[in-house]
Parts: C-alpha cells; sequence; structure tokens
C-alpha cells in the first residue's frame, strides 16, 4: 500500500461509546483552566449511611473550581446520596448520617463547628422538580433567600441580576408581583436556579434538573449551565448521558454506592478505564 494513501480505521462495536458526534459536546469536554488552580471541593474518604443501610462507601474525588461535574449511574448508585452530602441536607434524613471529609476552600464541611444552614447559602441545590414557593410572587421567590439569611442590599437590584443570570428577566420582567406557579415548568426551575443564585452560591448542586422538563426547556437549562460556569463550580446529577457529555468538564461514575472512575467527560465515554463504566455508557445495564 501507498504510505500515503488513506486508511479507514473500523472501531469495534465492542469500543463503540455514546455517539457524541449526534450532538456536539467539544466545547464541554476541555479541561478548564481552573484544573490547575486548587480545588474548590475535595472529597475524601466519604461514607454514608440510610440507617443500617450504608449508601456511599469511601468516595475520594476533586472538583476544580468554575468547572461543571455531571454524576452518572444507574438508580440507586449513590450519586443523588452524594450530592446531598455536599451541603449536608443528608442529615435532615431521620437516621441518615455521614462520615468522612469533605473540604470547602480547605474547610471541612462535615466538622462540628460547621454551621449547616450557612453552609447551604454557599452551596446552594436545585432539585429534580421546580420546586417555587405556592403564595409567593416571582420576584419574592426570587427575594425569599436573602430575607431567610438576613442579607441586606437593594434587593430589587439583586432579583433583576438573578433573574438575568437564570436567562429569565426578559420573560418575566413585566409581571414580577404574578404567582410564580403561573410560570411553565421550565420557567420555574430557572426561577428556582435564580433564587439559589441570590444568595450568591460558591456551588451550585442540580440534582437532575431538567428530568422533567420538555426538550426546548432542557436546552435553555443546558445552555444555561454552560453560562454559569464561569462564576460558579457546579456538579449536576443526570440519567442523560447525553446530557452529562454535553454539558459536563468531568465526569464521575457511580455504581452500588462506590465511585467507580472519574475523570475528563470525553475520556469517561470513549475510552473509560473500567470495564463497568465502558457497559454502562454503552448501554449494557443501566
Amino acid at each position: 500500500m501507498n504510505a500515503f494513501q488513506e486508511t479507514t480505521v473500523v472501531i469495534p462495536p465492542s469500543r463503540r461509546m455514546l455517539d457524541l458526534q449526534a450532538k456536539p459536546v467539544a466545547p464541554a469536554l476541555r479541561t478548564p483552566a481552573s484544573a490547575q488552580e486548587p480545588p474548590k471541593l475535595q472529597v475524601e474518604k466519604l461514607d454514608a449511611w440510610y440507617g443500617k443501610t450504608h449508601a456511599l462507601h469511601g468516595v475520594n474525588l476533586v472538583v476544580p473550581p468554575r468547572s461543571v461535574m455531571a454524576a452518572i449511574g444507574p438508580s440507586g448508585c449513590g450519586k443523588s446520596t452524594f450530592l446531598r452530602c455536599l451541603n449536608r441536607m443528608h442529615e435532615l434524613i431521620p437516621g441518615a448520617r455521614a462520615e468522612g471529609t469533605l473540604l470547602l476552600d480547605g474547610q471541612n464541611l462535615l466538622g462540628r463547628d460547621v454551621d449547616p444552614v450557612s453552609l447551604r447559602r454557599r452551596v446552594g441545590m436545585v432539585f429534580q422538580r421546580p420546586n417555587p414557593f405556592p403564595t409567593l410572587s416571582i420576584r419574592d421567590n426570587v427575594a425569599a433567600g436573602l430575607k431567610l439569611n438576613g442579607i441586606g442590599g437593594n434587593h430589587d437590584e439583586i432579583v433583576e441580576r438573578t433573574l438575568r443570570q437564570s436567562a429569565l428577566w426578559d420573560e418575566v420582567k413585566d409581571r414580577l408581583a404574578a404567582s410564580a406557579l403561573s410560570l411553565s415548568g421550565g420557567q420555574q426551575q430557572r426561577l428556582c436556579i435564580a433564587r439559589a443564585l441570590a444568595v450568591e452560591p460558591e456551588v451550585l448542586l442540580m440534582d437532575e434538573p431538567a428530568s422533567a422538563l420538555d426538550p426546548i426547556a432542557t436546552a435553555k437549562i443546558e445552555d444555561l449551565i454552560h453560562e454559569l460556569k464561569s462564576r460558579y463550580t457546579i456538579l449536576i446529577v443526570t440519567h442523560n448521558m447525553q446530557q452529562a457529555a454535553r454539558v459536563s468538564d468531568q465526569t464521575a461514575f457511580f455504581y452500588m454506592g462506590d465511585l467507580i472512575e472519574v475523570g475528563p467527560t470525553e475520556k469517561i465515554f470513549t475510552n473509560p478505564s473500567e470495564k463497568r463504566t465502558e457497559d454502562y455508557v454503552t448501554g449494557k445495564f443501566g
């Protein structure tokens, strides 16, 4: 064969991962420059229990600042428990507890001297289903955290800024006094994101934030994640592996309470180190 003749490389079916070319993901897959900075979050030997049920087993990982990490894995694998441990919502469940080290900028979040309420101001959370306060207006929903935490300043300016950050201002600026329930599901979820951002957290946790939304609303949430990561460290739990590929810089694969593998998203989906990771992302189990 001529040395300059084109050749075709055929990838065996067993090595084919998700069709990442079907939906462009390149912008999300580049390793962020922030990876060279000290970690925003560092998790060491994290164990969690629900009563006698051991839900997480010695999890270790590092999250760079101003980046997006996606947690994937089958239902019941521990990824949502992991997320809730990061702002100590896990311990609100009777009989639940966590042990280990969770460092936020070097401070152990599990320390007894850490006030969980103050911690949740630094580490905000957005849940699977939109949960606006039904009796409050759009404006008052965003300002609720400000009042609860005794944060001063011009609340109207903060409401406008965070609604702009959540890409919702242009859609609601003329009806801020209307009920939050007058918004669509996708708008309600962005309102909840604005509410979380109003208290200026350092980290934003998102537990399946688009699972209850239609494709158009989901795309808006994903675009918003891309925009927010320039200012915030974001961790997202998702069952949608295409979504993880589109929005995240790093991906962590959980299985049966164990963190099996964590690394750059492109590597996890195209060349994982662990057989169980490959089996999951290729759909052999789920």
